[in-house]
């Protein structure tokens, strides 16, 4: 059974099951749903716990005995397994499947995990925890995701926000969720209850958010120069060097140039993109910038980027993150001047 990790409350509300198993590689979200299973363990009557972590030369008797094991006295135990990699090994995976389809009387796991690849998820032994117990994936949440995931923290601390303050959150925080918490907890702190005023809010909030090549590759194929700006300039402060960001931009304008050439052979847009080879969010993001830029650009582009890579590599003269931004703005659709 799967459950969402907003659903995690409701569901432990209606009763307790014997495995719980807590994936994926959002810190915060991780954190909190392994505590509402042990808090709801807790009032449930499990007093004892066991907690082990299968770091290198783990011994997983020690995990098949603690299932096996009685509770002193009869007591009730949770077992609490904290897993660093996704990959048991061959010992491993066949405790896990024993203590999936044996579980023990008096004791409930609970296994918490990283994000799985296709392997571990399609394997034998996580299906047999899946069959078994309640699995609960914490993922990152997506960027039109975060505002109303903020409303909801400040509705706890009995606090509102306009669309346009909690975008203003959600900018200041996207891709640290961890941070979001603190800084919607810094909110409860420091503002009174009810509506939030937007200047007070500005002034708490620290910019905490974090961004990688591949967000910045899809807001400018997005068309979206001010989150393209935004982004550069974080990576820029973060010290992020520009031989990555100039693949990536050199990756993005050939593979557009390719899929302008296909579409204007015939083939539709969304063909001529998978078969340039994005996927993911940037498969919406480069078909929209095959809408919006002209084959004629292409050159410029090129000429442009060009440029670019020389004033990297220390030829010619003028700064090569201004330079990158100027790209950026082209390839979003802005008009910019010429290079000299």
């Amino acid at each position: 059974m799967q459950v969402r990790p907003a659903q995690l409350a409701a569901h432990l509300a209606r009763g307790l099951g014997p495995l719980y198993v807590v994936h994926g590689d959002e810190p915060l979200l991780a954190i909190e749903a392994g505590d509402e299973i042990r808090a709801a363990a807790r009032a449930a009557g499990y007093d004892d716990r066991e907690v082990l972590v299968a770091e290198s030369g783990f011994k997983w008797d020690a995990l098949a005995a603690a299932n096996r094991n009685l509770g002193l006295f009869g007591s009730r135990r949770l077992i609490d397994l904290r897993l660093p990699s996704s990959k048991p090994g061959v010992e491993g995976a066949r405790v896990l499947e024993d203590c999936a389809r044996h579980p023990s009387a008096d004791a409930m796991m609970l296994i918490t995990l990283p994000r799985l690849d296709r392997a571990s998820s399609g394997s034998a032994w996580f299906s047999a925890l899946e069959q078994a117990g309640v699995t609960i994936a914490v993922y990152p949440l997506e960027r039109d995701e975060l505002p109303q995931w903020i409303a909801a923290r400040l509705a706890r601390q009995k606090q509102r926000a306009s669309a346009d303050t909690l975008q203003f959150l959600a900018d200041t925080t996207e891709g640290n969720l961890l941070a979001a918490q603190q800084e919607v907890q810094k909110l409860g702190l420091l503002l009174p209850e009810g509506v939030l005023d937007p200047a007070a809010v500005e002034a708490a909030v620290a910019d905490v958010a974090r961004f990688d090549v591949f967000q910045l590759s899809e807001a400018w194929l997005a068309g979206d120069a001010a989150r393209a700006c935004r982004i550069l300039g974080s990576l820029e402060a973060a010290g992020e060097g520009l031989p990555l960001l100039l693949w990536q931009l050199g990756e993005d304008i050939h593979a557009l140039a390719a899929v302008l050439a296909a579409a204007a052979g015939g083939t539709p847009v969304g063909v001529a993109v998978r078969s340039a080879r994005v996927w993911g969010k940037r498969q919406a993001a480069m078909e929209r910038a095959a809408q919006r830029v002209a084959p004629a650009a292409i050159p410029r582009l090129l000429t442009r980027l060009a440029r670019l890579d020389a004033l990297a590599k220390g030829i010619g003269r003028g700064n090569a993150w201004d330079e990158l931004r100027d790209l950026a703005l082209l390839l979003s659709g802005k008009a910019v001047p010429a290079a000299a």
